[in-house]
């Protein structure tokens, strides 16, 4: 394995505890207005067009356009709040572990096992992006990051990649954060507007709620129990409200 990997696929150790990153403010650096039209998404790469068609017809299309919000809230979080590390960070590799990050959602896989939804979605996409040409690494830092994007908790250190999509996740589904203040704060009002507008909700956070609930219905032992009344949480989400 290469070192520079390290950095470009996401793998750089941080606190699972936003809290510590945060302190007690919803950001490091005060979010400026960043037009989406600034934010490639890397399209023209093979991997990434290949998981894009594949994301588009397993998924839920309110899911797909989850996916999509997530990539733009996460680069928007990665450049202003941790320029250092969004430096080298692949494009490419958050693109495909965004599109991927709730495969294991789609109606084919959710009732295919007894595993979590996150856990096995993971796995699934480990042997999804390895057929579509993706590096071994690349593969393996998106497959632990969706795995451990439902991992919110405050003992321990998760990659960069895991700590970007917990809280571009978070931010889209609930609006708030059990560990940072006002988390809505954290991206600039037009901006979420912008990344709304371009990928509309298609509510959204009701159709995520009734899959949460179908999963612990048929698996009540599933991860996203970790998560306490997260239906609820989802369903009080008054940061997207307008948008639903």
């Amino acid at each position: 394995m290469c070192q520079h990997e390290i950095a470009s696929n996401g793998w750089t150790s941080m606190p699972v505890d936003a809290g510590v990153i945060f302190g007690d403010k919803p950001f490091i650096n005060e979010p400026e207005n960043l037009f989406i039209s600034e934010i490639k998404f890397p399209s023209d790469d093979p991997v990434v067009a290949k998981t894009f068609d594949y994301a588009k017809k397993v998924l839920h299309p309110a899911a797909f356009n989850h996916s999509m919000r997530v990539y733009y809230y996460g680069m928007v979080i990665a450049r202003q709040q941790f320029p250092e590390k969004a430096a080298p960070l692949s494009p490419v590799t958050w693109a495909v572990t965004c599109l991927l990050h709730d495969l294991g959602t789609a109606e084919e896989n959710l009732t295919a096992t007894r595993m979590s939804f996150d856990l096995y979605g993971g796995i699934k996409a480990l042997q999804v992006l390895k057929d579509f040409g993706a590096t071994i690494d690349q593969a393996e830092a998106a497959a632990e990051t969706i795995i451990r994007h439902q991992d919110l908790g405050v003992d321990g250190n998760i990659t960069f990649l895991g700590q970007l999509i917990q809280l571009a996740t978070i931010y889209d589904n609930v609006g708030a954060h059990p560990h940072v203040q006002n988390i809505g704060k954290m991206i600039h009002d037009n901006t979420r507007a912008q990344i709304n507008e371009a990928f509309p909700r298609q509510k959204w956070c009701p159709v995520f709620a009734d899959t949460v609930r179908k999963e612990i219905s048929i698996k009540p032992w599933c991860h996203s129990t970790h998560i306490v009344d997260f239906d609820k949480l989802i369903e009080a989400n008054t940061l997207m409200k307008q948008w639903e």
